[in-house]
């Protein structure tokens, strides 16, 4: 452990792998995780809403499981494969099928909460790549929209879902979020 030269304040050097991509930074060990993410990878898709694990916006996949990154202490993620919502396109840079999904069903809204759902909904058609629409609404029960009915974004669950498969049929399925 080092010190800041600008804050006086402990520092250690840390290795993150994030999107297939290894980083390193300096980060104070109290450093969350989203913070690390966003201030000093420049990684800002994934959001910070309430600080307190509640709200999902943080959520990004830890060994491909959602994870609110507010929780996390980014001295604790070095062993981990990180991937946020800049990590879920295709390899082509096209959308992703979740994020294809909610742009075909108007999944957002203002879009602050959508980087968290996109991750979660990831995660959750990995697990139950059939879900119906009472799985789908457990699947995002821990994120919250304050702008949507949640409507569109069930509707966006069984979207990415459908488009996951037809990938799968032609065999274009490029595995997300691993």
């Amino acid at each position: 452990m080092t010190m800041s030269p600008t804050t006086a304040e402990p520092v250690e050097t840390i290795r993150l792998r994030v999107n297939g991509v290894t980083h390193e930074a300096q980060v104070p060990p109290r450093r969350l995780l989203s913070d690390a993410l966003r201030h000093d990878l420049g990684l800002t898709g994934t959001h910070v809403g309430c600080e307190h694990g509640v709200c999902g916006a943080c959520t990004i996949l830890v060994d491909g499981q959602p994870m609110r990154s507010c929780l996390m202490f980014a001295v604790s993620a070095q062993d981990y494969e990180l991937t946020t919502v800049e990590g879920l396109t295709r390899p082509d840079g096209s959308l992703g099928p979740v994020q294809q999904a909610f742009k075909d069903c108007h999944g957002l809204q203002c879009g602050f909460c959508t980087p968290g759902f996109i991750t979660t909904i990831t995660a959750g058609i990995a697990e139950n790549p059939d879900p119906d629409r009472a799985e789908a609404r457990d699947m995002i029960s821990g994120n919250l929209c304050r702008c949507t009915g949640y409507q569109n974004i069930v509707a966006s669950v069984l979207r990415a879902a459908e488009i996951q498969r037809e990938d799968a049929q032609n065999g274009d399925g490029e595995e997300q979020g691993r």
